[in-house]
């Protein structure tokens, strides 16, 4: 308690005060013709807050509003306004986010979380070494960062936010003001829809200026802690790629776009040796050496600009052991440190920096074998023509040699080059370069076989490549375990498997399990599935790592990642961690070297403690029957939800929905397919999530947890449900996930809706399963109020909402204008779309 009072009292006056200060310096900065915008934002949110108060709808009191605070009459003056205060609130979340991420050393020091330092002296004092030595040579935490941007920023916007913070650091008023007013002219936003290629730029910027240094200084500090011990694992932190590799649904991304990015990676990558070396250049000034340290910058050089030019890992360490060896034996190991950390970075990232994932649908790799089988003769139209025993055969048996120019369906053309394509990618960025392939909407045998056969087929048969089958719909995870089972009997498979050191990957997905069975469902479902995963591997000997698709918000996958790891059952295998990490959820929790530092220890600390000390994560045979019963009682909810004949068209038309497709957040379309008709499964999870959440609704978050967990209180199970929050981990971190969204939730925003005769009786489902699953939570947390562990995440979350609100009701009031029908209709449509970035910048995990 001592703790938490601390970090409370640091929050306030770290983060609360310090954010009050600065804010009031913004909001005295002109805009435009409009001088006393930002005089007017605190009254438009006190306006804004009592009139919902008073049963107001957002149209109702932004009239008044404008007639009785701001005297803005004409139509044209009122829509600037409204642009106007939309770009302050934008501004006010990059000073909130620079205040908060300022303190974040401040706040860690009073926090309770087991850092990399710590975990390393509680092995020493529980004379734990030996149990971990093995482990810790062996484990790995993989972070990839997915093609799904839902918070990026110009880099023009990121130096400003960097500045920021180390000026609210050293609270440099004079240039904080000055800093303030650059952001204040700086836009936020990208002017067209990015391209892939540039979608991967902005997290090279990352990849550059923090995950270098920061990966490379953890490592170095880890050998020096267990100087005396025997310990060498430079993928104790491996990082992966998304953008330019994942082509699942954006016809953007083609193998053209993928070799561009795996060139843009290892550019940037020996632009950060190159420094590197140069300010090696700078102190090994001594004969002999300094000619060789010279002449290895020199190599690197033509590297950074010209992507023909090439050096392998050979090449870039082999002259620093030379010169490792001289300053030991001749110069008194002089600057042997800043040698070994660079050393340490080239045996970490070696030539690839990231390695780059290709990942597409199965639906795509089934047409392209189709394709392959017509052109061979093999069949006349369909796959449906062989017996499953028959297509199998073929697919690990029969040779073929392709074509690529025999094919005329575009995504058949660029499916075979690039799987064509990936050996060259080696060949340039080294094995790691790109040596994953993910299959999305797995749900047979034939998802990974389909895989297996093309790179047959392409002449790449003994390339080095990890097929990975991504289960995230909920027919895939209930077929995971045959799939498995049958995969792992196919002696052609194990051959292959053999080549990878009898290792498979798995990759489950939360995003779109959540969209298909809803919160709890795909939760238990995910947990059950590596579990039975786990069982089949053991059985075959072969080692299984699961890779996390996760999302930013809870509905995603999201959360607090330690207690997520933490609370997986000893029936899981837990050789490695692996997990996605996006848009927002970088920013926030990657976004500087002390958030990336801390957030990797508490993956290593979660992958490392949970076999040494050996904390109880079994589940009960009656705790896992309340479990089950809680997932069909909440899926069955979900599911009546999703077939109500309102719930699509509510999100068509009551939503920002549509608005996402228009923004320019990524250069992948809403959703899959052509078809102008919406369609649930086609719908991607971040605008199916992200839509719900601008409503302040939250709905995948929640949705079904209320009614399941009352069914068991009103069948007198309350204690045991009690219970089983205090006593097995993988619960408690469901209902603390689920209420993070439950407190984001606001529906006094959307309560004028159940003035619309088409749409009340859908928004009081939503609204009354929002009331149930907060009363119900409490009731099983014993909790007072929402999130009460997390008072930090509760202040913070607080400050959001008050800022971001104002932009809310300018949404909600777009919309309703709209619906009423406006003769400038584009300029609200703009307010709509300028409003999306704002609210998912301020909520850092919406979607």
């Amino acid at each position: 308690m001592i703790h938490q009072h601390d970090r409370i009292q640091t929050f306030e006056n770290w983060v609360r005060n310090k954010f009050s200060i600065y804010n009031s310096l913004f909001l005295n900065l002109p805009a435009g013709k409009m001088r006393n915008v930002g005089i007017l934002i605190p009254l438009l949110h006190e306006v804004s807050k009592q009139g919902l108060q008073d049963g107001l709808d957002p149209r109702e009191i932004l009239d008044a509003f404008y007639m009785n605070h701001a005297g803005i009459k004409t139509e044209t003056d009122r829509i600037d306004f409204m642009f106007r205060v939309i770009q302050y609130v934008e501004r006010q979340v990059v000073v909130f986010d620079s205040v908060e991420d300022a303190a974040f050393s401040e706040l860690r020091r009073h926090s309770s979380d087991l850092s990399l330092q710590d975990f390393m002296n509680l092995l020493e004092t529980t004379n734990s070494w030996e149990s971990i030595s093995e482990k810790l040579n062996t484990f790995s935490a993989r972070i990839v960062f997915t093609a799904h941007p839902t918070q990026f920023y110009p880099p023009a916007v990121l130096d400003i936010i960097s500045k920021l913070r180390t000026l609210i650091s050293t609270n440099d008023v004079n240039n904080i003001d000055l800093t303030l007013q650059q952001l204040g002219m700086t836009s936020l936003l990208n002017a067209k829809k990015p391209t892939p290629l540039e979608e991967a730029h902005n997290i090279i910027y990352y990849l550059r200026n923090v995950y270098y240094d920061a990966i490379g200084d953890m490592y170095t500090g880890l050998k020096k802690n267990i100087q005396q011990r025997e310990f060498s694992n430079a993928n104790l932190i491996k990082l992966g790629f998304w953008p330019g590799g994942d082509r699942d649904g954006n016809p953007n991304v083609t193998c053209d776009t993928t070799i561009a990015v795996a060139d843009e990676l290892r550019m940037a990558l020996m632009k950060c040796y190159y420094q590197d070396v140069k300010s090696l250049e700078g102190k090994l000034t001594f004969k002999v050496i300094s000619e060789q340290v010279t002449r290895l910058r020199e190599s690197i050089y033509p590297t950074l600009f010209d992507a023909e030019k090439l050096l392998t890992y050979e090449q870039l360490v082999e002259p620093l052991l030379e010169i490792q060896s001289l300053l030991i034996n001749e110069h008194n190991s002089l600057y042997l440190d800043d040698l070994n950390r660079l050393i340490d970075k080239i045996d970490i990232f070696k030539t690839h920096f990231a390695t780059l994932d290709i990942r597409q649908n199965h639906d795509i790799h089934e047409q392209t074998v189709t394709a392959i089988l017509k052109q061979a003769g093999v069949i006349s139209e369909s796959l449906g023509e062989l017996e499953p025993d028959d297509l199998t055969s073929i697919l690990i048996s029969k040779d073929l040699l392709l074509d690529v120019t025999q094919y005329a369906d575009p995504l058949v053309k660029d499916t075979i080059k690039t799987i064509s394509k990936i050996q060259y990618i080696q060949s340039r960025n080294g094995e790691e370069g790109c040596n994953r392939y993910i299959i999305s909407n797995s749900e047979d045998v034939f998802s990974v076989l389909y895989v297996y056969a093309l790179f047959r087929w392409c002449g790449c048969n003994t390339l080095p490549i990890d097929i990975i089958p991504l289960f995230e719909s909920m027919t895939g995870m209930e077929n995971s375990g045959k799939i498995m089972e049958a995969l792992l009997s196919i002696p052609q498979y194990r051959e292959h498997l053999k080549q990878r050191e009898d290792k498979q990957t798995v990759m489950l997905g939360f995003s779109d399990g959540t969209k298909d069975g809803g919160y709890l469902k795909a939760n238990w479902s995910i947990f059950k599935t590596k579990e039975l995963i786990t069982s089949v591997s053991d059985k075959f000997d072969i080692k299984i790592i699961f890779f996390d698709g996760r999302g930013g918000p809870p509905a995603r996958g999201g959360g607090k990642t330690h207690r997520f790891y933490a609370s997986q059952s000893e029936q899981i295998a837990k050789h490695e961690i692996q997990l996605t990490i996006q848009g927002q959820t970088i920013t926030s929790r990657y976004g500087t070297r002390e958030h990336f530092t801390h957030n990797a220890e508490q993956l290593l600390t979660a992958g490392l403690s949970n076999s040494i000390f050996e904390q109880d994560t079994t589940i009960s045979a009656s705790a896992r029957e309340l479990l089950e019963t809680l997932g069909h009682l909440s899926h069955e909810k979900y599911e009546a939800l999703k077939k109500h004949e309102m719930f699509l068209p509510y999100l068509e038309n009551k939503s920002t929905l549509k608005y996402y497709s228009e923004a320019n957040i990524g250069s992948r379309p809403a959703r899959r397919g052509v078809s102008k008709q919406l369609d649930l499964k086609d719908l991607r999870a971040i605008p199916f999530v992200g839509s719900w959440s601008q409503m302040k609704q939250n709905v995948p978050g929640y949705f079904g947890i209320g009614t399941a967990l009352k069914a068991l209180v009103d069948d007198g199970r309350l204690e045991d449900l009690k219970t089983l929050f205090k006593e097995v981990p993988f619960f408690k971190a469901l209902i603390l996930n689920s209420m993070m969204s439950l407190f984001k939730c606001y529906f006094k925003l959307t309560k004028y809706i159940t003035q619309d005769e088409e749409y009340r009786d859908f928004w009081n489902i939503l609204h009354q399963e929002y009331k149930l699953a907060k009363k119900m939570t409490l009731a099983v947390s014993g909790y007072k109020t929402l999130m009460e562990e997390e008072p930090i995440s509760r202040r913070s979350i607080r400050i959001r909402k008050r800022i971001v609100l104002p932009l809310l009701i300018i949404q909600q009031y777009a919309l309703q204008k709209l619906e009423q029908g406006v003769e400038d209709k584009s300029s609200y449509e703009k307010i709509v779309r300028r409003s999306l970035y704002g609210n998912i910048n301020a909520s850092r995990n919406s979607a």
